[in-house]
């Protein structure tokens, strides 16, 4: 029996006024998934505890039963994993973001417009950076999907204990990253960080791409904001962890990270851009070829668009790219056979709070001999009152791997 774990990056949301005060969710024509929880058993999920915020990362984690408290180190590790960078033992690893930063030093964008074409030109250029101060440090830069990069730093002597250059809102300048430890190896990591974030300004506020940008009246990628700095973690393999032949379908280099860490086969996509504009057909096309012609026999997918609509607080986009699943992907999962099918969220991402919140997630399970429940509309009120009650992230695999006849009996 296979089993799939399909994640909906984003999609728990709050009550909207302008929507009657239900969430976009509710307020979504979702046919399919409406269907699927009627044949299946419904619920809600706090991806890591009551009340924690999570990242999409420490989610995801918890999901897979890792404990995050445990091997999360930061983002970074993960992203620059994801994206295919060979990160090693002793690396500091950063997400960044390509953003835009006018000539008094302030960040007008933090996404550059959400730039998505010839970021591979602007990281050959910062590829060439270097520091007289610091002559055994290598730089690595990779770009990942759409306005998101990682930034890799090997050398003797660094550490991850060190704060986020990332302003978090427009407005304000890069922030000075500083030691969070006060050890010599973070204040050195530290001033890295500084370096790179002036250096890349002077290196791309004329790069051929930027010009060619302003010209078009779009936001230049004239700045890189490194945050989410991380070790190296030390995750055991999922499939000897589960007795699994595991792979991961997923848009993001963070995702792709996180189940490379797992042991997880990475299955390529082209032509899948990410957010909200993502060639969805090409992923149920995908998804669909690896559950009838693989040997794979459990499945980790993740869909981004709900929640970059989140964090632009784009109740439209959500509300579309809700039921654009629903019809293109939803509509092809509804009658795969002798497959169990966990849908849910990674975390809430509502249109007012335009951030994560702590709110609880809609999850579905539907496959051969699931209880069943009088729910028939799958959102996050409905299912609220379904028969999984409500469960944590932690207990997912538990859960899948009792169904997919994969558990082991605890006792005589």
């Amino acid at each position: 029996m296979k089993g799939i774990i399909l994640i909906m990056d984003g999609m728990g949301d709050r009550p909207l006024k302008e929507i009657g005060y239900k969430t976009p969710l509710e307020a979504a024509k979702t046919p399919n998934m409406d269907k699927m929880a009627e044949m299946g058993i419904t619920g809600i999920m706090d991806s890591i505890a009551p009340g924690i915020i999570p990242g999409s990362d420490t989610a995801h984690l918890s999901i897979l039963g890792y404990n995050p408290y445990e091997v999360y180190t930061g983002r970074g590790p993960f992203e620059a994993s994801g994206v295919g960078v060979d990160v090693m033992p002793g690396d500091i690893a950063f997400r960044c973001n390509f953003s835009t930063m006018d000539d008094e030093g302030i960040v007008t964008d933090r996404r550059a417009g959400r730039i998505r074409d010839r970021t591979d030109e602007i990281i050959q250029t910062l590829n060439e950076m270097t520091f007289d101060k610091y002559p055994n440090l290598k730089i690595i830069f990779k770009e990942s999907t759409g306005h998101r990069a990682v930034l890799v730093l090997r050398d003797e002597g660094l550490s991850d204990k060190v704060s986020d250059a990332d302003p978090k809102v427009e407005g304000n300048s890069p922030k000075e990253v500083v030691s969070l430890d006060g050890s010599k190896e973070s204040m050195k990591t530290a001033d890295i960080l500084n370096l790179i974030v002036s250096k890349s300004y002077e290196m791309l506020k004329e790069h051929p791409v930027n010009i060619e940008r302003i010209n078009n009246n779009e936001p230049p990628a004239n700045v890189i904001i490194p945050r989410g700095a991380g070790e190296v973690p030390d995750v055991e393999e999922i499939n000897k962890k589960y007795n699994l032949n595991s792979a991961c379908i997923a848009e993001t280099g963070l995702i792709m990270g996180i189940c490379r860490f797992a042991g997880m086969d990475i299955i390529e996509m082209e032509d899948v851009t990410g957010g909200v504009d993502t060639n969805l057909d090409n992923i149920v096309d995908t998804i669909l070829n690896q559950v009838n012609n693989t040997d794979h026999d459990f499945f980790l997918i993740n869909i981004d668009g709900a929640d970059e609509a989140g964090h632009d607080g784009n109740l439209k986009e959500k509300l579309e790219f809700i039921e654009k699943v629903d019809d293109v992907v939803m509509s092809k999962l509804l009658d795969l056979e002798d497959v169990y099918l966990f849908l849910t969220a990674d975390h809430s991402t509502p249109i007012s709070v335009m951030n994560h919140s702590a709110d609880p997630v809609p999850v579905l399970i539907k496959g051969p001999e699931v209880r069943t429940d009088d729910v028939n509309k799958f959102n996050e009120i409905d299912v609220a009152k379904g028969g999984l009650c409500r469960i944590r992230g932690s207990d997912v695999m538990n859960i899948m791997m009792d169904l997919m006849n994969n558990s082991q009996k605890f006792g005589a």
